[in-house]
């Protein structure tokens, strides 16, 4: 089972700057702060419906932006493969400090790594 919450957040850190002012302040109040429907409603002065309107219409923006631009999977893929990458240039140099000390072959895998980390920053 997915989590909602996390995937929610996740695509606010990619899109949320396309919403509104007071859409990002509800959505951020609603997910990142946890605040009931009811507590932002009162916090803010306005009714639940209407807190829940704008974060329900929050929710379909972000979803369809990701589904016609694809940036959160994009870097979720690249992330994970960042990681298969450095893993493997470890085990690389591993093998090369138990095996072989070649030097050259310890300062590629050094800069494997580091362009991986460069890449995931």
């Amino acid at each position: 089972m997915r989590n909602v919450t996390l995937e929610l957040t996740i695509l606010f850190d990619f899109y949320g700057d396309i919403l509104t002012e007071k859409q990002r302040e509800l959505f951020d109040l609603y997910y990142n702060e946890d605040l009931s429907l009811a507590e932002i409603a009162e916090h803010l002065g306005i009714t639940r419906q209407g807190v829940r309107d704008s974060i329900v219409r929050s929710e379909e923006i972000l979803r369809k932006f990701e589904s016609k631009l694809g940036l959160a999977e994009k870097y979720g893929k690249l992330s994970d493969n960042v990681r298969k990458i450095t893993e493997a240039a470890e085990r690389i140099r591993l093998i090369n400090d138990t095996n072989y000390r070649n030097y050259e072959l310890d300062i590629c895998t050094a800069e494997i790594i580091d362009l991986a980390k460069a890449l995931d920053d």
